[in-house]
């Protein structure tokens, strides 16, 4: 059976992402708008065979959001191969966006089996753990900058590594108003950020995602984890070196860039 152009172009893309490699510009008509970019994002998904470990909330600065006229967030899956614990190194290319602060999320198999939507109220009986993690964001694309969330959406979400720091029990804190601080002492490049910078806070985001996860019945049947979004944005990578991440109240996280 002859493949379409959309399959063709998915199958380079998805190519790039196991192999590490850049490519050129998909076609505009797969990102500019993010429904489309989402089908598209979801093809490419499924033609990895690699285990998902959990899913992403990608574009969740308000300010961002109403400067490119989007009306919520977007969703993503975190393969295997781009989770590492904190301390690892990362290379990064030309096509590297910046360096990401989050709070994530570890949120029981039990969630898979609920019935009805997830609420403020019944959300905390989901999650198990909570831990600061860094995400490294960029395409595998030879391209720079976002025009729309269907760019990143549409590009895996354009995540290239996760790293975690140390997990913690879930206990109920103010995670809508947490200091953050992302530094890389040799270059002296340091961004303070805060909790409430992602989609109201955190707890918010995560609803989001496992509402959309719901709504798309899709079944790990395992733990999982959920990254809620950059609470300093997304920091340049301005030089190698280590970067150091610290959430108040949760602990830190390091990567060391190369």
């Amino acid at each position: 059976m002859k493949k379409s152009f959309k399959d063709k172009v998915s199958d380079k893309l998805v190519k790039a992402f196991l192999k590490n490699k850049i490519v050129a510009p998909i076609p505009s008509k797969f990102t500019n708008k993010l429904t489309e970019a989402n089908k598209f994002r979801k093809l490419c998904e499924s033609k990895v065979s690699i285990p998902i470990i959990g899913y992403k909330a990608g574009g969740t600065g308000i300010p961002v959001m109403k400067k490119l006229k989007e009306k919520e967030p977007f969703y993503a899956s975190i393969f295997k191969n781009n989770f590492l614990k904190s301390g690892k190194r990362v290379k990064i290319n030309k096509s590297t966006l910046g360096i990401e602060l989050e709070v994530c999320y570890l949120i029981k198999k039990s969630f898979f089996y609920s019935k009805g939507a997830i609420t403020k109220k019944n959300i905390t009986k989901f999650i198990s753990h909570m831990a600061p993690c860094i995400e490294i964001v960029g395409y595998r694309q030879r391209k720079k900058g976002i025009t729309s969330f269907g760019d990143l959406c549409s590009d895996f979400g354009a995540n290239v590594k996760f790293l975690i720091g140390q997990k913690k029990k879930y206990k109920k804190i103010n995670i809508g108003n947490l200091k953050t601080n992302l530094t890389n002492k040799k270059i002296k490049q340091s961004v303070n950020g805060n909790t409430s910078a992602v989609y109201i806070n955190p707890l918010n985001s995560l609803r989001f995602v496992l509402n959309k996860v719901k709504k798309d019945k899709i079944n790990l049947n395992k733990d999982f984890y959920v990254f809620t979004g950059s609470t300093v944005g997304v920091v340049p990578i301005l030089g190698k070196g280590l970067y150091y991440g610290k959430i108040d109240k949760l602990g830190s996280v390091k990567t060391i860039i190369s």
